[in-house]
């Protein structure tokens, strides 16, 4: 039995040639959905343009599909909330050039960007859209984007446009959720500075995904009428509605079977004194999380 992690449900069932509805006999996985990170990209559009077009830099892959997908993609999300997606073109991973990508953007007028490229793709782009003259008041990028810029590629070009891009992603986990472990109470601050005095390394947001990943394991164990029979733990996961460090994991509810959601939020990476830092900055489905700082454009100074 394999619970999965850190992949949107619906790029989990795709995966595996399965679609929404299906029940697996033996994989559980926790995350959340492409219409979650919609709607936390389109709540941040609106708190800088209110209804805008924004230019889409998907690729050509699973992602890229998903992502366009009429049913499970952007579009049905942000559409009725008045926004344009403007589709820039498929490109093939890694990158060597966005040229096209870039003059539809400028055709387009879009001073907006959603993407889920990586960061040295991110950063291609961001440099020739920069030198055409094209400056996006902020780009929205969830995968690769969720870590530090550090983490992502020793390229000290690609930390730089990154910076000057105030690039907006995701944000699952931080040591500021107000989340506690049903396990043993942890907090996210405990977990996280805990974390950080152990290894000597910073806390990166899968660390919250990985204490409820343990925390999930004991208790489908425990609640299991036989932890020693597969099929005892698998009807105990599929039965569990957990408090964890992460947020409420809930099999019982969906989306589709086999699958829980995770809570999601606005973060930007904005420089700090130590480096770029995770910046919670919108919280417009899950009130509780707090914002621990203002959303930032290129352009423009920090907006309320």
């Amino acid at each position: 039995m394999t619970p999965w992690v850190s992949l949107a449900w619906q790029a989990y069932l795709h995966a595996r040639d399965a679609a929404p509805g299906h029940r697996f006999r033996w994989t559980y996985h926790f995350a959340w959905g492409l219409d979650d990170i919609a709607a936390v990209f389109a709540d941040l559009w609106e708190r800088v343009g209110g209804r805008s077009t924004v230019g889409c830099l998907w690729n050509d892959d699973l992602q890229g599909t998903l992502l366009r997908h009429e049913r499970y993609g952007f579009a049905p999300v942000t559409s009725p909330r008045g926004h344009i997606l403007a589709d820039l073109g498929a490109y093939r991973e890694p990158a060597s050039d966005f040229a096209a990508q870039v003059a539809r953007l400028r055709e387009h007028g879009a001073d907006l960007v959603t993407s889920a490229a990586t960061a040295t793709d991110l950063a291609l782009f961001h440099r020739q859209a920069r030198a055409a003259g094209v400056r996006p008041r902020l780009i929205t990028c969830s995968r690769w984007l969720t870590y530090p810029h550090t983490h992502t590629t020793p390229a000290p070009d690609v930390h730089g446009e990154r910076g000057d891009a105030r690039v907006a992603t995701l944000v699952y986990w931080s040591p500021d959720h107000p989340y506690r472990s049903g396990l043993d109470g942890t907090t996210c601050a405990e977990l996280a500075r805990d974390y950080e005095r152990d290894t000597g390394a910073a806390w990166l947001q899968p660390l919250g995904l990985a204490h409820a990943l343990l925390e999930t394991a004991h208790h489908a164990l425990a609640a299991a009428a036989d932890p020693t029979d597969r099929t005892s733990v698998a009807r105990a996961l599929a039965g569990t509605r957990l408090d964890t460090v992460a947020g409420i994991l809930d099999w019982t509810r969906g989306p589709t079977p086999n699958v829980a959601l995770l809570p999601l939020v606005g973060g930007q990476w904005q420089p700090g004194a130590h480096g770029p830092r995770l910046v919670l900055v919108g919280n417009g489905a899950h009130p509780g999380v707090p914002v621990t700082g203002e959303l930032m454009t290129a352009h423009r100074p920090p907006t309320a």
